[in-house]
């Protein structure tokens, strides 16, 4: 049986995620809708296997383990930045994919 885990939304997610629906929302409400309703449902699959994602380019400046999930295609891609701990993942930030990699600050 397929264990489930607990997603926790991050503050600088959820600024992540309103900066990309206001950038589409722009030119197109009704795309960014959609979008956000399609974001949504690319979080909530975490809740089962997160493991299947990538280790991001992040990880190597972190000590902890951080994945990504890739949402949308093209140059409208996102990366969902998120950490798996017992049995929660933690969704840290939504960057759209032409951002630089996060690094610490010094």
């Amino acid at each position: 049986m397929d264990e489930t885990y607990r997603i926790i939304i991050q503050p600088e997610a959820y600024a992540g995620m309103e900066s990309g629906y206001a950038y589409i929302e722009q030119d197109a409400p009704e795309s960014a809708r959609q979008w956000a309703v399609g974001l949504l449902a690319a979080i909530s699959s975490l809740s089962t296997f997160p493991k299947r994602c990538a280790l991001a380019p992040e990880n190597k400046f972190f000590p902890q383990e951080i994945r990504q999930l890739l949402y949308g295609k093209g140059r409208g891609a996102y990366r969902i930045l998120f950490t798996i701990a017992d049995d929660t993942v933690s969704i840290l930030h939504i960057r759209h994919g032409a951002r630089e990699t996060l690094k610490p600050e010094i």
